[in-house]
Parts: structure tokens; C-alpha cells; sequence
């Protein structure tokens, strides 16, 4: 049924998933690169998760202006420039501009990109190929993530590092910066592709100069997602994902290096291992779940906090790269739907760009805030299980709450129904 249905995509779509791809590879190659480069400074081991909350920074304060802004003008033009921002943080990254910084500009970049990335699929296609379009788009995601991690993992590794140093290219003097450098091409590739991005039709609302519109239209396009009653189920379910998908990946990190005595290049296949398991859920949802029973797949999310309180328990690698793509697997299975579900939704309430600004302001605050929290216990020196145990407790309890919450949406709309019968 999904090769059925992906046939009937337009040339158009499969342009965009390949400047989604390659911009998505470079954007998980550089954050080894720049782990390594940390590392090389000596950086405390909390300045790590503090890569990725100078990442997502931008997506929560400029949550405001980019759904904004990528409503302005063309899609494919709002990607454009994205990806020129992204290089310009190669670019800073490059000449040894402190790492969290650079990293900061790569992901104000990925800000500006994200609302129109999935933005343009409502546009772009009817609202009953949007499963199978964000099974395509999280499954090539997670295939560039998949082999970003692998790609910057291989980058890090010292015989590699050697490697580069003793061919002795012009400008390039170290391993980092020849890394870089093959990055900075995956994000050329990115733009290239992104000229070739079809314009939609869609009318383009004018970028307003005044701050004070602006956060007053985000702040009305929050109150609208949230009040609605499956736009703030997929909401809810979706922001808990990121924020824990984004922090497990460090806790993998440390977890692999005191569980399994595995090095950071050793690290990244683990990673690996959960993005291939991602990869599959999407695309057993896309065949399995439509879009009017998303919401079907909340216990998973449930199931999801269980497996990985089983973590701390296992000691050798091949039952672990298992364990993980297991738990990418439910992670993948669970998503899409939700992911789909709000995005239609959104679109319906508001418009795309404005309804991915907002999906991204609240995904990317439970980033910094869930991140925060790991930074705060690895700085309070609490060992890996417990910090496993704690992660896997509150996102079990919390997607158990999300599901009570949509069972008594659920009980409410089903009495007004039965009260509109009665009148």
C-alpha cells in the first residue's frame, strides 16, 4: 500500500525530501564534530548537552518571526537561506570560533528551516498523503541522521584524524577543520537542491516589521493549537517526543561509555542502531495507521519510557544496538501519526509556516528544559542508571497522562453529541 501510494507523489516532493536529506546529514555530522572539538578543549562534560540548547535556542526565541517568515515568501526560498546561515556556522566553526557558538548559528539556521521544510508538504500535497509524506520525510531524516552519525562518527575517529592531517590539503591544518569541510559540502548540496524546489501557489502573507504584531499573531496561533482538542493531543505527544528523543541521545553517549566501554566514535553506531529502528516504525505507520486513527498510538509512547528502563541492565554491545532499535522502532511507530495530526490540523487553523513556529517553539523549549535537567544531573554526578531510570519513569508518566487527557476530550465530545441528538 505505501509504494501504491508513493508512486502517485510528484517529482516536486521528492526534490524537497533530497534537500531535506542532505541538510538533515550535515546538521547530525557537525554535532560530533563539534563534541570532538569540545574535547579537545578540555570543555567540562556538561558543556556536551549544552551543544544542543545553543542549538534549539533559536527555534524558541525566534518562534515568533520564523513561522512568520516562512509564510512571507516561497518555500523553497526561505530553505535557501536557511542553509546559507547553516554555512555561515561551518564557516565560524571553521576558524575555531568557540564551538558552542558556531554550533549556535548552525542551528539558527535549522530554526528558519524547520517551518518551511514541513510546512511546504501541506501545501504541497492533499491532506490524505500527509502520513505517508512524513513517513518519507522522518524516514529519509532518520536515514540522514543515520548516516550523519555514522559519517561523523568515522570523521572523530584518530586514524581517520591522521588520515587527513598528513595528506596535507591547502588550508585545512587539522582534523576538525577537514571534517568541516566535508560537512560544509553536504550543505551545498542542500541549496542546490533547494533552487530546484517547486513554487506551490500558495499566497504568501507580507513579513510584518512590527515585533509587537508579530508576537501577538504567535501568541494567537499558541492559544488556537492548544485549545484544540486533537491539535493539543498531538501537541502535547510530539513536544514530550523531542525533548526526550533529543536527550536520550546523550544519555546514550554516557551510558555507552560506562555500560559498554565504548569510545565516542563507538557511540555514533549506537545512535545509528536507534535511527534505523525509527526508520522502520515510520514506515510500519504509514502502512498501518491512517490519519484519522493517529491517535491510536499514544501507549506506545508508554511502552517507549518502559524499554528504556531496561538500559542500565545491559553490558553487552550487540544486545544493546538491539535494545535501541527497538526503542527507535516504538518511537517511530508513535510519531509520524502525531506528527501528521498536527500538522493537518495546524494547517487547517492557522496556515503551515505559523503552525510549524509554533510545533517547533514548544518541541524545542521541552529540548531545553529536558536538557537542561540532564545537564544538571551530570553535573550533580548521578549515575547513569539512576538518570536512565528517572528519564524512562517521566516519559512513561507523562505520555499515561496525555492519554487520560485525550480519553476525556474523548468522554466530552461524545456527551455533546449525545446532547446535540437530544435537542
Amino acid at each position: 500500500m505505501i509504494f501504491t501510494v508513493s508512486r502517485a507523489m510528484p517529482l516536486g516532493f521528492y526534490i524537497i525530501m533530497a534537500a531535506q536529506f542532505f541538510s538533515a546529514l550535515a546538521d547530525n555530522a557537525v554535532l560530533w564534530i563539534a563534541i570532538s572539538m569540545l574535547r579537545s578543549l578540555e570543555a567540562p562534560e556538561f558543556h556536551e548537552p549544552l551543544l544542543k540548547l545553543y542549538f534549539v535556542v533559536s527555534y524558541v526565541v525566534l518562534a515568533a518571526l520564523v513561522g512568520a517568515f516562512a509564510d512571507s515568501m516561497a518555500k523553497w526560498r526561505v530553505m535557501f537561506i536557511s542553509n546559507t546561515i547553516k554555512i555561515a556556522g561551518c564557516l565560524l566553526l571553521f576558524a575555531g570560533v568557540q564551538p558552542l557558538f558556531s554550533y549556535a548559528i548552525i542551528g539558527l539556521g535549522a530554526a528558519a528551516y524547520s517551518p518551511a521544510k514541513y510546512g511546504i508538504l501541506t501545501e504541497y500535497l492533499p491532506h490524505r498523503l500527509l502520513v505517508v509524506a512524513n513517513a518519507w520525510i522522518e524516514g529519509l531524516t532518520v536515514g540522514a541522521i543515520l548516516l550523519g552519525t555514522v559519517i561523523g562518527g568515522f570523521l572523530v575517529r584518530e586514524d581517520v584524524a591522521a588520515w587527513i592531517v598528513a595528506l596535507d590539503p591547502p588550508v585545512i591544518h587539522d582534523a576538525a577543520q577537514g571534517g568541516i569541510a566535508v560537512i560544509g559540502v553536504f550543505y551545498l548540496l542542500a541549496a542546490i537542491f533547494n533552487l530546484f524546489i517547486p513554487d506551490t501557489g500558495v499566497d504568501h502573507k507580507p513579513l510584518k516589521n512590527n515585533l509587537i504584531y508579530l508576537l501577538h499573531d504567535f501568541s494567537h496561533c499558541l492559544k488556537l493549537l492548544w485549545r484544540d482538542k486533537l491539535g493539543q493531543i498531538s501537541l502535547a505527544v510530539t513536544t514530550l517526543f523531542w525533548g526526550a528523543g533529543q536527550t536520550l541521545q546523550f544519555v546514550v553517549i554516557k551510558w555507552a561509555a560506562i555500560n559498554l566501554n565504548l569510545d565516542l566514535s563507538g557511540a555514533t553506531m549506537l545512535q545509528g542502531a536507534v535511527a534505523v529502528g525509527v526508520a522502520v516504525g515510520a514506515v510500519l505507520a504509514a502502512r498501518f495507521i491512517s490519519l484519522r486513527k493517529s491517535t491510536s498510538v499514544i501507549p506506545i509512547g508508554i511502552m517507549m519510557g518502559v524499554v528504556i528502563m531496561t538500559m542500565p541492565h545491559v553490558t553487552d554491545p550487540m544486545i544493546a544496538k538491539a535494545l535501541l532499535v527497538i526503542i527507535g522502532m516504538l518511537a517511530g511507530f508513535f510519531v509520524v501519526p502525531m506528527n501528521a495530526l498536527l500538522q493537518h490540523r495546524g494547517h487547517i487553523l492557522m496556515g503551515a509556516g505559523h503552525s510549524i513556529s509554533v510545533q517547533n517553539f514548544n518541541e524545542n523549549l521541552s529540548i531545553l528544559l529536558m536538557l537542561a535537567g540532564y545537564a544538571l544531573l551530570v553535573w550533580l554526578d548521578l549515575s547513569v542508571s539512576t538518570i536512565i531510570y528517572i528519564f524512562g519513569i517521566c516519559l512513561a508518566g507523562s505520555m499515561f497522562l496525555i492519554k487520560r487527557w485525550h480519553e476525556a476530550n474523548q468522554r466530552v465530545a461524545d456527551n455533546v453529541a449525545k446532547l446535540d441528538d437530544v435537542c
